[in-house]
């Protein structure tokens, strides 16, 4: 019996943290920190949203520069026109989701999960896109001048008007895009 009341005396606190976690969810300038919330226009500058889950949350015009989203599920979320200036987006898993007009510059998106992702539009200037997945993801009119594509995989996107001059890609895997009118696309793919 004494045995049983020792293992529970263990494990109640984390048991009771993850309760009060669960009950109560957290709140940033009037934006809730779960699926599906509207944060449009929202204040989450310098936020710490690692590993959260925000699947088609809308941060449409949000303001997230310099916040950490690394590991977050953010599927299927709206960041069209949003900034996401040095934003954190390491490891994050981002399909469907759509940065329109959104601004990137210096985020780092490393190993980011982004198929189908739609940044038509955006400034992802000297971005890092290392090791990302980008597979069927839209970039038409984007500026990705100086950023890091070493060994991201891009098969079938759109390239469109885009600008890549100045990026690093080494080991990039460029295959089935369209790249009419792109500036600094590869020509021998």
């Amino acid at each position: 019996m004494r045995t049983v009341h020792f293992i529970f005396a263990l494990f109640f606190p984390l048991t009771a943290a993850v309760a009060e976690e669960a009950a109560d969810p957290p709140v940033i300038d009037g934006c809730g920190i779960w699926p599906h919330a509207r944060c449009s226009g929202a204040d989450l500058r310098h936020a710490n949203l690692a590993g959260k889950n925000l699947a088609g949350a809308d941060f449409s015009g949000a303001k997230l520069a310099r916040a950490n989203l690394t590991g977050a599920n953010l599927a299927g979320a709206n960041f069209d026109g949003a900034d996401l200036t040095a934003a954190k987006l390491n490891k994050a898993a981002a399909p469907t989701a759509t940065f329109r007009g959104a601004r990137l510059v210096g985020a780092d998106l490393e190993f980011a999960r982004l198929f189908r992702a739609d940044f038509s539009n955006a400034d992802l200037t000297g971005a890092n896109l290392e090791a990302a997945k980008a597979n069927f993801a839209w970039f038409p009119g984007a500026r990705l001048t100086n950023a890091n594509l070493q060994e991201t995989k891009m098969f079938t996107v759109n390239l469109r008007g885009a600008d890549l001059s100045g990026t690093y890609r080494r080991f990039t895997v460029f295959q089935d895009i369209d790249a009419a009118g792109c500036t600094g696309c590869p020509t021998e793919w």
